[in-house]
C-alpha cells in the first residue's frame, strides 16, 4: 500500500475545517480507560532489524494459547462449533476471498447470488419475509433495528429487556443515545420474570428481547408480541446462537416484527472474537426502512435469471441525505461462510445439530447441578444455562482458566451490567456445543467440586 503522508499544515487545516482543536479531541467520546498512550506502540524498540522484530513478535504470539486446548464452556454470544474443512476451502477461492461491493452486477453475479442465497437462508431461519446481506455483527444489528423502529413508528423510546446480552445492551444504548433516542434498560436479572410489556408507553417505538436469552432461558414470545403490538410498538427479537433456530420456534412465528442476530455459529470460527456476521430480517411492509444491502432476483434482456442490488436509491452511496443507515458494507466473506456451512447441513442436518446441542447441554446441566453448593438457575434452555455458585463466580473462572478449564462467563464482570453487577456476581453462564465431550463435563464438575468445597 502506498504511503501518503500529510504535513503538519495539512493536519492543521483539516482540524480547522471540522472544528476540532486537536487530533486527541477526535477521541473524546472514547472512555479514558480504553485509550492507549504512545507507550502501547513501543513494545518493540526502534532500530531493530526485520529478523529481530519477527523473533520478538513470534515470542508474543507464543504467549497466547488458542482456546479449545482444554475443556471449553464459553459462549455468551459467540460459540465454538465444528466448521467443516470444505467451508474454509471454498471461501479461499479468489472469487469469494477478494469479492467486495457488487456495484456492477454484470461482473459480480457470483457474489450477488451468494448473498441472495444468504438472505434466503436467514429469512427461512427467522420466519421472516425478507433479510438483508448483511450487517457487521449481532450487537450493531440490534442498534440498527432500534433506529429502524423509531423511523417506522415515529416514536422515540426503545425498551431493552434484561434477557438481552449486556454487550448488545451497551451498543444499543450508545448508538441510539447518540441519535437522541431514549433507551430504557430493564434490569439484567435471570431470577426476575422478564416482562417488559409494562414498560411500554405511548412513546415507545420497540421492545428488544433475546431468545434464547443471555442467561439461557427459552421463552414463548407470542403473548409479549401481542401485548407490545396492542400498544402500537414493534417487537425486536435478538438471537445470538443461530443453531438454536434449528430447534426453537422461529421469532417470526411468535410475532416478531424485526429479527436480528449473530451468524458466527455457522461457518465462522471464534478467531479471538471476530470478524462475525450480523443477521437482520423483517416483514415485507417494513422493507424500505431496512438498513444495509439487499440483493434481489431478476431477469436480463434475454430472460435469463440474474441478481442485482435492490432499492439502492435509499443507500448513502447514491442518495446520502435519504439513507436509512450509515451502514455501507457487509460482512460478505463471513456471510459466504455462513451460507456454505448451512447449505452443507441442509434442513435435516441443522435440526440434528440443534438436537445434539440441546441433548448435550441437558446432560451437562444435570451433572453440574449435582455438584454440592451449586444450583441451576433457569429451568428452560437450549445449549446455554446459568449456574449459581453461591459465591463470586469471577475468581472461580480465573482459577479454573489457570488450570486449562474455560468454565464459562461470569456476567458480573461484563461491560453493560454495572448497575446489576451485585445481583449477578455469583452467576456463571455455561455453554455446551457439539464439541464438548463427557470428559470435559466431568473435568468441570470435578474442578467446581474442589472450588466450592474449599
Amino acid at each position: 500500500m502506498r504511503y501518503l503522508p500529510l504535513t503538519g499544515e495539512d493536519r492543521a487545516e483539516m482540524l480547522r475545517v471540522i472544528g476540532a482543536p486537536s487530533i486527541d479531541a477526535l477521541y473524546s467520546d472514547v472512555p479514558a480507560g480504553l485509550l492507549h498512550g504512545p507507550e502501547a506502540f513501543q513494545a518493540v524498540a526502534p532500530g531493530k532489524s526485520e529478523l529481530q522484530v519477527e523473533r520478538e513478535m513470534a515470542a508474543y504470539a507464543r504467549a497466547s494459547r488458542a482456546a479449545g486446548d482444554g475443556p471449553f464452556f464459553v459462549g455468551g454470544g459467540l460459540y465454538r462449533h465444528h466448521v467443516p474443512a470444505a467451508v474454509d476451502h471454498l471461501i479461499q477461492r479468489s472469487e469469494f476471498l477478494t469479492a467486495y461491493t457488487p456495484y456492477q452486477p454484470e461482473i459480480a453475479q457470483g457474489t450477488l447470488q451468494t448473498l441472495f442465497e444468504f438472505q434466503t437462508q436467514v429469512a427461512l431461519l427467522t420466519g421472516m419475509d425478507v433479510a438483508n446481506a448483511s450487517l457487521y455483527d449481532g450487537s450493531t444489528a440490534a442498534a440498527e433495528a432500534g433506529m429502524m423502529a423509531v423511523r417506522i413508528t415515529r416514536r422515540n423510546k426503545v425498551v431493552v429487556a434484561g434477557s438481552v446480552h449486556p454487550h448488545y445492551r451497551a451498543v444499543v444504548q450508545n448508538q441510539l443515545g447518540f441519535a437522541g433516542i431514549e433507551v430504557d434498560l430493564a434490569p439484567a436479572d435471570p431470577m426476575a420474570e422478564d416482562d417488559v410489556a409494562a414498560r411500554v408507553d405511548a412513546g415507545t417505538a420497540a421492545v428488544i428481547v433475546q431468545n434464547p436469552g443471555f442467561f439461557g432461558q427459552v421463552r414463548d414470545l407470542t403473548a409479549l408480541a401481542q401485548a407490545v403490538h396492542a400498544k402500537g410498538a414493534l417487537l425486536i427479537v435478538a438471537v445470538t446462537e443461530a443453531v438454536s433456530l434449528g430447534a426453537v420456534e422461529s421469532p417470526g412465528a411468535m410475532g416478531a416484527d424485526i429479527v436480528v442476530g449473530e451468524g458466527q455459529s455457522f461457518g465462522n470460527a471464534l478467531t479471538f472474537g471476530g470478524p462475525t456476521v450480523g443477521l437482520f430480517a423483517t416483514r415485507s411492509k417494513f422493507l424500505r426502512q431496512m438498513p444495509g444491502r439487499l440483493c434481489g432476483e431478476t431477469v436480463d434482456a434475454d430472460g435469463r435469471r440474474g441478481f442485482v442490488l435492490t432499492l439502492s436509491t435509499r443507500e448513502q452511496h447514491i442518495r446520502r441525505d435519504k439513507a436509512t443507515s450509515n451502514i455501507c458494507t457487509s460482512a460478505g466473506l463471513c456471510a459466504s461462510a455462513f451460507t456454505i456451512h448451512l447449505a452443507m447441513l441442509g434442513e435435516r442436518g441443522l435440526t440434528h445439530l440443534a438436537a445434539l446441542n440441546h441433548a448435550l447441554a441437558g446432560r451437562a446441566a444435570d451433572r453440574l447441578a449435582a455438584v454440592p453448593g451449586l444450583s441451576l438457575v433457569n429451568d428452560t434452555f437450549f445449549n446455554e444455562f446459568t449456574l449459581d455458585l453461591g459465591r463470586p463466580a469471577a475468581p472461580v473462572v480465573e482459577r479454573l482458566a489457570a488450570r486449562g478449564i474455560l468454565a464459562g462467563i461470569a456476567p458480573a464482570v461484563l461491560d453493560g451490567v454495572e448497575a446489576d453487577a451485585a445481583a449477578l456476581q455469583n452467576l456463571l453462564v455455561v455453554a455446551v456445543t457439539e464439541l464438548v465431550t463427557d470428559e470435559d463435563v466431568e473435568a468441570l464438575a470435578s474442578a467446581l467440586t474442589e472450588e466450592l468445597s474449599a
